[in-house]
């Protein structure tokens, strides 16, 4: 269920939009001026900010920049009473994703609020978080989940899974696993990298569907979710 921030300063305008938003399914919440708006934006997880241009005590651009610093994907449907090119130009400029002009049907006001939710999901994530299937590694804490469970892994453990994970759907031997996660000459004698592979499965694997660890016989490794 989205949940979408109404800044707007007039409360009939306010109250008519978070009436109509209600009725199609979605949550709000109000704010009738900016540095409420503001406060209930950045201490509040919304999907969507409808926001005003003309507010006290903060206005909409202002605020709109404010918002797009501290959350970059954070959809912003301005609303104003100006439908000048300057000012469209000055609300795109600021950060809106999208700018209605009062007064409006309520039908497009609907449409809009689709779109821009559309465009927002899913968002792009960042380098440092990897998935595959359930399973979630965040580079930056060093951690990994599955299914939403915390797994403690060492450090070579980690390093061993990033790198599957980097490479996952191809075939990993034995040899590049040796020489770019133990940063070493292969030796036939060793049998390294099967015993951390072991501990691997035996964290991120056993327990959980689907199996993601795979062997190829005689040669090495491969991370993906379907059978081998």
């Amino acid at each position: 269920m989205k949940t979408i921030l109404i800044v707007e300063d007039d409360q009939r305008i306010a109250q008519n939009i978070s009436r109509g938003l209600d009725d199609e399914g979605y949550v709000t919440v109000i704010a009738y001026d900016g540095l409420d708006g503001r406060e209930k934006a950045l201490s509040n997880s919304f999907d969507l900010v409808i926001l005003d241009v003309n507010l006290p005590g903060l206005n909409g651009y202002d605020l709109c920049r404010e918002l797009r610093t501290e959350n970059y994907y954070l959809p912003v449907l301005m609303l104003t009473a100006f439908g000048e090119i300057d000012d469209k130009v000055a609300g795109l400029g600021a950060g809106a994703d999208d700018y209605l002009v009062k007064p409006f049907d309520f039908r497009e006001l609907l449409a809009r609020v689709s779109a821009c939710l559309r465009r927002a999901d899913p968002r792009p994530e960042p380098d440092d978080i990897a998935r595959i299937a359930n399973l979630t590694m965040n580079r930056t804490t060093r951690q990994v989940w599955r299914d939403d469970i915390l797994i403690e892994l060492t450090t070579k453990e980690f390093a061993l899974l990033d790198y599957l994970i980097q490479h996952a759907g191809r075939a990993l031997s034995r040899l590049e696993l040796t020489e770019h996660v133990w940063n070493m000459p292969f030796d036939t004698g060793t049998n390294v990298v099967e015993v951390y592979i072991n501990y691997l499965r035996k964290k991120v694997d056993r327990d959980f569907l689907p199996k993601l660890i795979h062997t190829r016989s005689g040669y090495g490794y491969v991370l993906k979710t379907e059978p081998s």
